[in-house]
């Protein structure tokens, strides 16, 4: 297959829906990691057509919610700032910290830009220079090269008003979280491709066998996400907890090696806080000692962030996986996306706001 159209194909999914109905002999959850992955099984229908005794449980896959509410505080005061240049992916302006966010500091006339790129930050400072320049760094491991590369480029060229809030965090340790919780009841993963595709797959036998999960790396299409399923159950079936992959077209297990590299000369792994989850150790990345003077959290004095979240916000249970999205009592009243009171209504990845762009509004009857 060469094209995205032939991952919808219809026939193909009622084939593959067929198997998964003939394989699965009793109830099985498993959660897909991504947010993305979470937006495709809302948007097509996947968890609705599934036998009944398969569960898909929505992870903390989204980057944008899981962005510590501490980060976006100290965000808010850098771009508060007049002699900054805020810069950021247009997802994180919606996103609350305590009492506003990004479009209410660039209201009161915060300079905060929509780039689209880092080295579009990049390009930014060098036309700016009596400015400084901060970009917003945040996501997973997929999007830490290109913010290693831009740093790295920015010390290459003697940049010197450009700096990153950084904010990455790591997939493997929150899944090995995830399974140590006392309330777990995920008997299965479906990795992010897009992850595995820079990373590779090494990190996550030790965890299948650890933990004796099946985890299988799957894409974003229905056709992947439908064929992620299926190797799963028959994973589960016959007791087995391998790790598969089911996307080839893009994951290799030895990950993106030019990648990894930048990844490994510009950041070090350190303990990370996790929105509505909690600190998860090894779980991030900042930068190495020899990039420090490029961490806009060194640079400026935003160390006093005192940061509360909405008592109403039932997120941090959505992101484990505790509760759907519409089982939330603010869900659809109080919380809206334009009236969000946590990142999961804001973010594109968000499973709230999956929920509510998808019409999932009420709680599915039982039995």
């Amino acid at each position: 297959m060469r094209y995205i159209e032939e991952f919808n194909d219809p026939e193909l999914a009622r084939r593959l829906l067929d198997d998964i109905h003939a394989t699965v002999t009793r109830p099985w959850a498993m959660m897909e990691v991504c947010g993305g992955q979470t937006h495709s099984i809302i948007r097509h229908g996947i968890d609705q057509l599934l036998p009944d005794q398969v569960e898909l449980i929505h992870g903390p896959g989204c980057p944008v919610c899981v962005t510590p509410l501490e980060m976006i505080d100290k965000a808010l005061a850098i771009a508060s700032r007049p002699e900054v240049i805020f810069c950021s992916f247009g997802d994180m302006l919606r996103v609350p910290g305590t009492g506003r966010d990004l479009f209410r500091v660039k209201g009161e006339g915060g300079d905060v830009r929509v780039v689209y790129s880092p080295l579009d930050a990049l390009d930014i400072a060098r036309r700016n220079p009596d400015r400084q320049v901060v970009f917003f760094g945040i996501g997973f491991e997929t999007t830490a090269p290109a913010n290693a590369m831009t740093v790295h480029e920015a010390r290459r060229l003697g940049i010197g008003n450009f700096s990153l809030l950084v904010s990455h965090v790591c997939v493997p340790p929150a899944v090995e979280a995830i399974m140590r919780a006392p309330h777990c009841r995920v008997q299965a993963f479906l990795a992010a491709g897009h992850v595995c595709s820079v990373m590779g797959t090494s990190q996550y036998p030790e965890l299948a066998e650890r933990y004796r999960v099946p985890i299988v790396v799957t894409g974003f299409e229905p056709l992947d996400i439908l064929e992620g399923i299926r190797r799963t159950v028959r994973q589960l079936e016959r007791g087995e907890h391998r790790v598969e992959n089911a996307y080839p077209r893009a994951v290799r297990d030895g990950g993106n090696p030019a990648a990894l590299r930048m990844i490994e000369e510009v950041f070090e792994t350190t303990d990370r806080a996790w929105r509505g989850i909690g600190t998860i150790p090894d779980s991030g990345l900042r930068l190495s000692e020899a990039f420090r003077a490029y961490d806009a959290e060194h640079r400026f004095d935003v160390g006093d962030v005192r940061t509360a979240e909405s008592a109403d916000c039932h997120s941090g249970e959505v992101l484990q996986g505790l509760i759907k999205p519409n089982e939330c009592p603010a869900f659809g009243t109080t919380c809206t996306p334009r009236t969000p009171l946590g990142a999961t209504m804001v973010s594109s990845e968000g499973a709230c706001a999956a929920y509510y762009l998808y019409r999932r509004l009420e709680v599915a009857p039982v039995g």
